[in-house]
């Protein structure tokens, strides 16, 4: 097995947050406490979201992307009616 065919470790974050026009009760929350407090009044927003690290062995980035990807969609970790699922990777 030649070294560009060994399989690598690569951490896929999967971040998964409401669609911007839904609601966030937990983010309106943190927020308004914020606003309660003196020296938080300048953050406008706050957007709560599900979050999960993920180590995979994989060839390259993209096809450890694109399994991660395959997997949150085959296990419906996320409703992609109301929910954005954003990816980012990175070699361990």
């Amino acid at each position: 097995m030649t070294e560009d065919n060994k399989k690598k470790i690569f951490l896929v974050n999967v971040s998964i947050e409401n669609k911007p026009f839904l609601n966030d009760p937990e983010g309106e929350t943190v927020l308004n406490d914020l606003i309660l407090k003196e020296n938080y009044s300048d953050i406008v927003s706050v957007r709560s979201a599900k979050s999960f690290s993920i180590k995979i062995l994989s060839k390259n980035e993209a096809e450890a992307l694109l399994k991660v990807k395959k997997m949150c969609d085959d296990l419906r970790i996320y409703n992609p009616i109301v929910s954005n699922c954003e990816l980012s990777i990175r070699k361990v």
